[in-house]
């Protein structure tokens, strides 16, 4: 039984003495507090991970840092340049562009605008502007935009004259919305309204302007005079004599669409006031 002991102890003896360098573990396991001798390429090795995990670490640090550094800088910047574009005269209003007028004078529009000297493009209040525009009689839209770096851009929709009415303070001017915007001589080619209480508030004139909205362009030009007796008996007089009976503002897409054929027939009167069961006379 000894001898047997003996032939364990040289076992375990041979195994330490052919222990290889190349056979530890190069894992964070591997070193004296396991038991087994640490080899000095082993201890090297284990170093040099150590150091490359710091090395790491403080890379991914740095980077951080400045990454950190640039977003803050990003963001003065923005602020700066935004204060510059906020405060400083450099984007002030330096030209003003007005399109689509006609009847109303420019010099009108811009006291109206009233564009401030100096004053940052960020800082204007472009509806306010628009808004004060709007208040012209004769404007009916308007918009207002800036145009970077130094412009401000202004589109005007004037008021037209649909019908005209005579008064004692003079001749006023109806749009398509009924709107009196004017006391002054109608165009060449506006109808004149023959009504008992002409005014833009009245029933039966705006009943005539809804029925001017609803003639043909082919017809339009031909209407001298519109006779509105009532808000269902409207007549249309052509310059060239004949007289068109409208009726009232119903149907109106139904007798636009056959008031043109109808007055190639012969005749002075054409009653479309029905539009299935028109007549000419």
């Amino acid at each position: 039984m000894g001898s047997g002991g003996g032939a364990d102890d040289r076992a375990d003896d041979h195994a330490v003495d052919d222990w290889d360098e190349d056979d530890w573990d190069d894992g964070d396991s591997a070193g004296p507090e396991h038991g087994v001798p640490e080899s000095a390429a082993a201890r090297r090795a284990r170093l040099r991970r150590g150091s490359g995990r710091r090395d790491s670490r403080l890379a991914t640090a740095w980077q951080s840092r400045r990454v950190r550094i640039g977003v803050v800088a990003g963001f003065v910047l923005v602020v700066a340049l935004g204060l510059v574009a906020w405060f400083s005269p450099v984007l002030s209003v330096r030209s003003v562009r007005i399109d689509g007028l006609a009847a109303v004078p420019e010099q009108q529009v811009l006291d109206a605008l009233q564009v401030p000297d100096g004053l940052s493009m960020m800082r204007l209040d472009t509806t306010e502007m628009a808004q004060r525009v709007a208040h012209l009689p004769k404007v009916k839209s308007v918009r207002v935009q800036r145009s970077f770096p130094s412009s401000v851009k202004v589109t005007v929709e004037e008021r037209s004259a649909v019908l005209y009415f005579d008064s004692p303070e003079g001749t006023h001017l109806l749009d398509c919305d009924s709107v009196e915007f004017a006391i002054e001589p109608p165009g060449p080619l506006a109808p004149k309204l023959v009504t008992d209480h002409p005014s833009g508030a009245d029933p039966v004139t705006r009943a005539a302007v809804a029925v001017m909205a609803s003639v043909p362009p082919g017809l339009l030009d031909q209407v001298g005079q519109v006779v509105a007796r009532s808000v269902s008996d409207i007549a249309l007089e052509l310059r060239n004599g004949s007289t068109v009976l409208w009726g009232g503002s119903n149907d109106s897409q139904r007798k636009a669409a056959v008031v043109l054929p109808l007055l190639t027939q012969p005749g002075k009167v054409f009653d479309i006031s029905s539009p299935n069961l028109v007549t000419v006379k």
